[in-house]
C-alpha cells in the first residue's frame, strides 16, 4: 500500500478534517455577517463517517496527525463521540483541533477524555472594542475563559491563530504577543488569505510577514528560532527581552502569500461534505461521499483518496506569480466551507 504521494515526490500525512461549515462568529476575513448558506444535515458527513475516513487516512494512507476544523467544530453536539471514536481506534494518533474558543469552557474536560491532544484558538485581538468589530460578536469573555479552561485541563502547547487586518488591528501584534507569552500561549501570526467568502480580498491591503516582524521588533529582539522547520507552516522566531536579552519565549509568522511554503507541505483536507482538497487554492476536488454511501470498500475510498492527491498542484496550483498577483482565481469556497 502506497501513501497521498503527489507527483512533485511530497507526501501528505496530516490530515485537515472539517467537521461542519457553521460558525457562531462572523469574522470579516471569513463570512459576510449574515452568514452563509449552510451545508444541510444529510449532506454532512455523520459521526461514523467521519471515524470511517479517518481510519481509512490513518491504517491505509500513512496520516499521523489529524487535526478537526471547521467552520466551528464545537458547534457539532457529536464532537466528543468523534474524537472517542478516532482515538479509540488509533490511540497513538495525535488529534488536535482549531476552535474560536466560545463553547471550549464547558466542553474541554469531555473532550480531553476523549482523546484531543492539542488545540489551536483563533484570537485576533485581546482588546474587546476590536474583538468585536472583528467578529461581529461581543464574546471576548467567552473566548478566554475557554483558553484558561484549557490551560488548566492540560492540553499542550496551546497555539493562538491571529490575522491582522489593515485598519483594525494592525498595531496590535506586539500588544497580543506580551499577553500570549505572559500566559504561555504559542502565538502564530497569519498573513490574511485571499478565502473571504465576499472576495473582497487585496493583496495591497494585507499585513504581510515583513511588516509583522519589523513591527514586533520595534518591543522585542527576534532571532531565528535553533530549530528545523520541516513541514511546519509557520516560522518560528525567538522572543528576547531588548534590554536583558532573556529569552522570553517563541512566536511563529504563517506568510502563505508572500512567503510561501509549498514545496514542503504535508497537508491533505477533507471537507465537511466529504470532498478532498489538495489545496486550500484548489478550484478541484474529489468527492467522498458518494463512495461512502454506495458501499465502495475501505480501499476503493483509499484509491480515490491517492488519485486526488497524486494531482496536488505544485505551488498553490494557479500562477507561477503568486496569490493574488495577475492570473490568480480565488477558490469558489471560503476558508469555513474549506476548513482550516
Amino acid at each position: 500500500m502506497t501513501g497521498l504521494i503527489d507527483q512533485f515526490g511530497r507526501t501528505a500525512t496530516d490530515l485537515r478534517m472539517s467537521l461542519i461549515d457553521k460558525c457562531n462568529l462572523r469574522c470579516q476575513y471569513c463570512m459576510p455577517a449574515e452568514g452563509l448558506d449552510w451545508l444541510k444535515k444529510d449532506d454532512m458527513l455523520t459521526a461514523h463517517e467521519v471515524i470511517r475516513l479517518a481510519d481509512i487516512g490513518i491504517s491505509q494512507l500513512g496520516i499521523d496527525e489529524i487535526r478537526f476544523t471547521g467552520g466551528e467544530p464545537l458547534v457539532r453536539a457529536d464532537l466528543v463521540d468523534i474524537l472517542d471514536g478516532v482515538h479509540s481506534k488509533h490511540p497513538d494518533v495525535d488529534l488536535s483541533m482549531t476552535t474560536n474558543g466560545i463553547n471550549l469552557e464547558r466542553k474541554v474536560d469531555d473532550l480531553v477524555a476523549a482523546g484531543l491532544s492539542r488545540i489551536n484558538v483563533s484570537l485576533d485581538t485581546v482588546c474587546p472594542e476590536t474583538f468585536a468589530k472583528i467578529t461581529r460578536r461581543d464574546r471576548l469573555t467567552k473566548v478566554l475563559s475557554g483558553l484558561h479552561s484549557a490551560k488548566a485541563a492540560g492540553l499542550g502547547p496551546i497555539k493562538i491563530n491571529a490575522v491582522l487586518l489593515r485598519g483594525i488591528n494592525d498595531t496590535q501584534a506586539a500588544e497580543l504577543l506580551t499577553w500570549s507569552l505572559a500566559h504561555g500561549y504559542k502565538l502564530r501570526f497569519i498573513e490574511q488569505m485571499p478565502l473571504d467568502a465576499d472576495q473582497n480580498w487585496k493583496r495591497a491591503n494585507m499585513v504581510t510577514a515583513a511588516e509583522i516582524r519589523e513591527q514586533i521588533s520595534q518591543t522585542y529582539t527576534l532571532t531565528p528560532h535553533e530549530a528545523p522547520r520541516g513541514s511546519a507552516p509557520a516560522e518560528l522566531f525567538n522572543v528576547a527581552d531588548p534590554a536583558t536579552g532573556e529569552v522570553l519565549g517563541t512566536v511563529g509568522i504563517i506568510a502563505s502569500v508572500t512567503e510561501p511554503f509549498c514545496a514542503e507541505c504535508t497537508r491533505t483536507r477533507l471537507t465537511a461534505d466529504a470532498k478532498v482538497r489538495s489545496c486550500l487554492f484548489s478550484h478541484t476536488e474529489t468527492d467522498l461521499m458518494e463512495l461512502l454511501r454506495d458501499g465502495s470498500s475501505d480501499e476503493a475510498i483509499a484509491d480515490a483518496w491517492r488519485e486526488a492527491m497524486w494531482h496536488k498542484p505544485k505551488a498553490h496550483g494557479q500562477t507561477k506569480t503568486g496569490l493574488g498577483m495577475p492570473g490568480f482565481v480565488q477558490p469558489e469556497r471560503s476558508m469555513s466551507a474549506i476548513g482550516g
